[in-house]
């Protein structure tokens, strides 16, 4: 028999090797994020906005003639920035809580893990995924609630300013919620009394300086007080807080939140165990 020749020998490829910033898998990481909540449209986009209409009924249709306007302002006038930033805070922070606690219970976190993205590239992902999907539910219900409220556009840069920023600080905190929780009972805690009275007790229907001692001086302790003041300024050009303080706040609490998901993400909190 003549020696059969010796097959060539199969070498495996190398891994990839990214140099920098891994652009590829950063941008797959966001997408995954948007098609998350957009193929539920009904359930991340539509609901929303009934949610919206429905405060609308209840505090300005309701009581239409009854509210007096608050600093020359219309009463709906007022109250609808305060519900289009309340949309964006709450669906940031559901998109990025509820897609790491889900993956967590479907067996999923590696995904997330072996890939070659850094803490960085993962980070930016989920944040820049759930400040997308406050920014388009804020949008939507911006354009919902114009039939109800004339919606001048008087400081476009504190609307961007303070909606981005807002949409950005509950997106990093959904990530470190999303990672903290073990089940679905700690993401209720989270949403129920952190998220929920934080957004309730900041003027978003009220002005805080009509609140008696010691609540409302407590109220400029609160953030969402400060978001939601920088927004509705940039629709009425009136502030009842410091712009400068809220500016600062937001940036601060954008760094802080960011470094915090930084390192939890480096040092795999509960999530390589």
């Amino acid at each position: 028999m003549k020696d059969v020749p010796d097959a060539p020998a199969v070498i495996p490829p190398l891994p990839r090797d990214y140099h920098g910033f891994n652009w590829a898998g950063f941008s797959t990481l966001y997408l995954r994020e948007i098609r998350r909540f957009w193929k539920v449209g009904m359930q991340t986009l539509a609901a929303p906005v009934v949610t919206a209409l429905l405060y609308m009924m209840v505090f300005v249709v309701a009581v239409r003639g009854a509210a007096p306007p608050i600093h020359g302002t219309p009463f709906a006038t007022f109250v609808a920035p305060g519900l289009i930033m309340m949309q964006i805070l709450n669906n940031a922070f559901a998109n990025s809580s509820s897609s790491l606690l889900q993956a967590k219970f479907n067996g999923l976190i590696g995904d997330f893990m072996t890939p070659p993205l850094t803490p960085l590239e993962q980070v930016g992902a989920f944040a820049l995924g759930a400040a997308t999907r406050g920014v388009v539910v804020g949008t939507v219900t911006w354009l919902a609630v114009l039939p109800f409220a004339s919606l001048p556009i008087v400081h476009l840069w504190a609307i961007l300013y303070y909606g981005i920023g807002a949409a950005l600080i509950l997106g990093f905190l959904g990530i470190m919620a999303g990672l903290w929780a073990e089940k679905f009972d700690h993401m209720a805690v989270v949403t129920n009394f952190i998220i929920m009275p934080l957004t309730f007790l900041s003027g978003t229907f009220y002005l805080v300086d009509k609140l008696p001692e010691p609540f409302r001086t407590a109220s400029h302790f609160n953030p969402f007080f400060y978001l939601i003041d920088g927004f509705r300024y940039g629709f009425i050009g009136h502030a009842e807080g410091s712009l400068v303080a809220g500016m600062g706040m937001t940036a601060g609490l954008v760094a802080a939140f960011a470094f915090t998901c930084l390192w939890m993400f480096e040092t795999g909190y509960k999530l390589k165990t």
